[in-house]
C-alpha cells in the first residue's frame, strides 16, 4: 500500500469475477484507490473525475493509467509497471541528466492534448486561451475559494495567529502583472517523485500517474510547479527550465514567449499557495502525538512554508520556531478538547502572577477554559497587532467576552525602554482609582504551561472593548476623531490626573520628563541598525551625538505630572456601540509625565483638523488646573517637533528594516515619509540635503501591493 495526501493506493491481483467486470486476465495486478476520507480539502480541482481526464489523454500518452471502475470515493486504475522516481532518487537528490530531459519531454508532449477533448471547464476560466494573466489570476481565486474558505472555521484562527490574513490570495491575485501571451495546453501540476513511474521496459522511460489535480492553462505553470514539488537541488533548476524549453519548442514554440520574466511569477505563486496544505498538514499531524519531537517536526514545517510563501504574500515579521511551536501547541489542545470533551487530554496548565489577585469577576477556574477557547479562536477574533497577539474568547459561565493578549515574540520594540510602566500595574491602578477612564480591566496575569513545550508562554486576560455579541472588528477613528470623541478624549485625559501615581513609580515625580524625554530620542537613534543609522545621515539627519547637542536647546515648563498612555494613535482607540464615546487600549507604553504630552502626541499620531485641535487644547486648559496646564501655548509646538524628530527616525528604521510595516498605523506614516523628514531637518533647523537620485524609494521594502512603496520625497530631499 502506498499512502498520499488525497488517496491510499493497493495494488492488488483480480479475482475472477472482477476481471470479467473490467475487462482484464485473471490476476492481473491493478492499482484501487481509495479517497482519505479525513483528508482536508487542500487542493484546487479543476475537473472532479480522474477518470474523464485519464480517458481524455489516452490517445496522446497511451501508457497513463486507465480507469477500469469507479464508485464515490474510490477507483479502480490498471497497474503502471515501474518504481516511482521518488524510491531510487530521493527529494533533494540531483536527477540524471537523461531523467530532466525525458520529464522535459512529457510535460511538452501534454500539450498535445486537443481542449475539445479534455472535460468541460468551469464558467469562470478566461474566455481567451492565451490569457496568460488572466489565468494566474483565477488559479489564486480558486485558492481562496477550494482550499482557504472550506478550512477556515476549523484553521482561520491558525492562520490569523501565524500572520497571514484571510485575503492573502484575493490581494496575490490582484497583484498578477501583465504577462506573455501563451497558448494553453493540458498541465498536470503535480509532477514530483512519487508521480513519475521509471518504467521497467524503458518505452516509454517515464510515465506519468496522479492526474486528479490536472488542468488547461499556462504551460509554465506546470514548469513552476514541477521545479518546486521536485525538490530538485537549486543547480540544476536552471538545466530542467532550459530542457523543458527546448521540448516545448519542437511541440509548441510559442509556449516559451516570455519565459525568463514570467517564471518567477508562476514560483512566487507555488509558494504562496503552499502556505495552506503545508500548514494544516503540520497541524493536523499532531493530532495522534504532541509530543516534543512532533511539536519539533511539525514547527519546523511551518516556519519553512511561512519563509517560502513570505515574499509573494508580503508576509512581514514572521513568527520564530518557539513562537509557533506555543501556537501549534495552544491550536491542537483546543482540538483535542472538542474532540474529546475531556479537559485533562489538552496538556495546558497556568501559574498565576502573584502580582495580579484573583478577580472577583473573572474567578481563576475561568483561566484554563479561556486558555483552551484561545487555540480555538475563529480568525476574526484573532488580531495580530505589532507588539501583541490578541485572541477573543467566550468563556463558559462567564457573562461578557474577554482577550488573551501575548506578546508578539519576533518583534523588537526600538521605541520601548525599561522606564515605561508595567501594562498590568496601569490598568490595576486606573480600575483601583475610580477615574472615569474607559480602559480594559486586567482580569488574569500568568504564565502558560504547555506540558510539552520547552518554555513558558506570559499571557494576559483583559476584557473585551470592542463590539459585543459581534463579528465585526473594533472601529477606530482612523481618520480622526469627532466633536464629541474630541470632547471625550479630553476628560478621559483629565480623569487621568486622579490616578494615584507612586505604587507606579515612586521616583517618577521628580523625574525631569521633558529631559528624560529627550534622552529618550537620544537613545534610540544611537541604537539603530547601522544600516538605518547610514541612511540617516544620508538624508541630512544628524548621528545621536549631535541630535542631543541640538535637542540640548529646547525647553519646556516644568508641570505636574500625571499619568499619560504614551501612544495615543487611532488604532489604541476603540469607538463604542451608539455613540458612547471611546476606550482607551493598550497601556504598554503607559509613562508618568506631563500631560500636554500626551495630548501633543495623539494630534501628532492622528489626523487632525484645526478646528478639532483647538477644540482639544480649549476644553484641556479648562478642565485641569494650572499646575497641569500653565505655558503649554509655547510649549505644545516644542513637542510636536520632538514627535515629527522621532518619526523621522522610526519610519526610516521601519523602512530599512520592514519591521512592523503590516501595521496600519505604521504602513500610514512611511507612506508619507518624505513629508516627515522635510519636516523634521526643518525643525532641527538644518537644510534639507538634495539627491538627485529618483530611484530612492525603490530601495525600500515594496508595498502590499507589490510594488514600490509610495515614498513620497519632496524636491529637495
Amino acid at each position: 500500500m502506498s499512502r498520499g495526501h488525497h488517496n491510499r493506493n493497493f495494488v492488488l491481483p483480480l479475482t475472477e469475477r472482477m476481471a470479467r467486470l473490467v475487462g482484464r486476465e485473471p490476476g492481473a495486478s491493478v492499482t484501487v484507490r481509495i479517497r482519505r476520507a479525513e483528508a482536508v480539502p487542500v487542493v484546487v480541482r479543476t475537473w472532479q473525475q480522474e477518470s474523464e481526464i485519464l480517458a481524455a489523454i489516452k490517445g496522446v500518452l497511451p501508457h497513463v493509467p486507465e480507469c477500469l471502475a469507479e464508485r464515490p470515493g474510490s477507483a479502480v486504475h490498471s497497474y503502471v509497471q515501474g518504481v516511482p522516481l521518488s524510491s531510487i532518487c530521493q527529494n533533494g537528490k540531483p536527477v540524471d541528466h537523461l531523467l530532466i530531459r525525458a520529464l522535459a519531454g512529457l510535460l511538452a508532449q501534454m500539450s498535445q492534448v486537443r481542449r475539445e477533448a479534455l472535460p468541460r471547464l468551469p464558467d469562470c476560466w478566461p474566455r481567451n486561451d492565451k490569457d496568460s494573466q488572466g489565468f494566474l489570476r483565477i488559479l489564486a481565486g480558486l485558492v481562496d475559494r477550494q482550499v482557504r474558505q472550506p478550512n477556515w472555521t476549523v484553521f482561520g484562527g491558525l492562520f490569523a495567529a501565524l500572520g497571514i490574513p484571510d485575503d492573502a490570495m484575493t490581494r496575490l491575485a490582484e497583484r498578477v502583472p501583465a504577462m506573455s501571451r501563451r497558448p494553453y495546453s493540458l498541465l498536470h501540476t503535480d509532477l514530483h517523485r512519487d508521480n513519475v513511474i521509471v518504467s521497467y521496459g524503458g518505452d516509454p522511460p517515464l510515465i506519468c500517474v496522479d492526474w486528479e489535480l490536472a488542468t488547461y492553462g499556462d504551460p509554465l505553470h506546470d514548469l513552476a510547479t514541477h521545479l518546486v514539488r521536485m525538490q530538485y537541488p537549486a543547480f540544476q533548476w536552471s538545466e530542467v527550465t532550459d530542457a523543458w524549453a527546448a521540448a516545448m519548442e519542437g511541440t509548441r514554440p510559442a509556449a516559451v514567449h516570455g519565459l525568463t520574466k514570467d517564471l518567477r511569477h508562476y514560483i512566487a505563486f507555488e509558494r504562496a499557495q503552499s502556505v495552506y496544505p503545508d500548514i494544516m498538514r503540520a497541524a493536523k499531524s499532531l493530532e495522534d502525538s504532541c509530543d516534543q519531537k512532533s511539536l519539533d517536526a511539525a514547527s519546523a514545517a511551518v516556519l519553512r512554508a511561512l519563509e517560502a510563501a513570505a515574499e509573494p504574500l508580503g508576509l512581514r515579521q514572521l513568527p520564530r520556531e518557539p513562537e509557533i511551536e506555543r501556537i501549534l501547541f495552544r491550536w491542537q489542545a483546543a482540538q483535542r478538547e472538542r474532540r474529546v470533551g475531556a479537559r485533562t487530554v489538552t496538556g495546558i496548565g497556568w501559574e498565576p502572577d502573584e502580582r495580579v489577585p484573583e478577580h472577583p469577576d473573572f474567578p481563576r477556574t475561568a483561566v484554563i477554559d479561556a486558555l483552551i477557547a484561545e487555540g480555538a479562536a475563529p480568525a476574526d477574533r484573532v488580531f495580530k497587532g505589532t507588539a501583541h497577539l490578541n485572541s477573543v474568547v467566550k468563556v463558559p459561565g462567564i457573562e461578557f467576552p474577554v482577550v488573551v493578549r501575548r506578546k508578539v515574540a519576533a518583534l523588537c520594540r526600538r521605541e520601548r525602554s525599561r522606564s515605561f510602566l508595567s501594562e498590568h500595574a496601569v490598568l490595576r491602578a486606573i480600575e483601583v482609582s475610580g477615574a472615569a477612564v474607559r480602559a480594559p480591566r486586567v482580569l488574569a496575569l500568568g504564565l502558560s504551561e504547555p506540558r510539552a513545550a520547552r518554555a513558558k508562554d506570559p499571557f494576559a486576560i483583559h476584557t473585551y472593548v470592542g463590539p459585543p455579541g459581534s463579528d465585526r472588528p473594533p472601529d477606530h477613528p482612523v481618520h480622526g476623531l469627532l466633536p464629541h470623541e474630541a470632547d471625550e478624549l479630553v476628560a478621559q485625559l483629565c480623569e487621568l490626573t486622579k490616578v494615584e501615581c507612586s505604587s507606579l513609580d515612586p521616583a517618577a515625580e521628580s523625574l525631569d520628563f521633558f529631559g528624560w524625554l529627550r534622552q529618550e530620542l537620544v537613545r534610540l537613534v544611537l541604537e539603530l541598525p547601522k544600516e538605518s543609522q547610514q541612511l540617516a545621515r544620508n538624508l541630512g539627519l544628524p548621528d545621536g551625538y549631535r541630535l542631543s547637542e541640538i535637542l540640548g536647546r529646547y525647553h519646556v515648563t516644568p508641570r505636574a505630572s500625571a499619568l499619560l498612555h504614551g501612544d495615543l494613535n487611532p488604532w489604541n482607540l476603540v469607538r463604542r456601540e451608539g455613540r458612547a464615546g471611546l476606550t482607551i487600549i493598550d497601556w504598554e507604553m503607559a509613562v508618568i509625565g506631563d500631560p500636554l504630552y500626551d495630548l501633543v502626541r495623539h494630534m501628532h499620531l492622528t489626523p487632525t483638523r484645526p478646528e478639532i485641535r483647538q477644540r482639544l487644547f480649549e476644553r484641556w486648559q479648562r478642565r485641569l488646573p494650572d499646575e497641569y496646564t500653565k505655558g503649554w501655548r509655547e510649549d505644545w509646538p516644542v513637542y510636536r517637533r520632538i514627535e515629527i524628530i522621532r518619526s523621522a527616525y522610526v519610519d526610516l528604521d521601519r523602512l530599512v528594516t520592514g519591521a512592523s510595516l503590516d501595521a496600519p498605523n505604521v504602513r500610514r506614516a512611511v507612506d508619507s515619509y518624505g513629508m516627515t523628514l522635510a519636516a523634521a531637518t526643518a525643525s532641527l533647523g538644518l537644510p534639507a540635503k538634495w539627491t538627485a537620485n529618483p530611484y530612492l524609494a525603490r530601495a525600500f521594502p515594496p508595498g502590499d501591493d507589490g510594488r514600490p512603496r509610495a515614498v513620497r520625497f519632496s524636491a529637495g530631499v
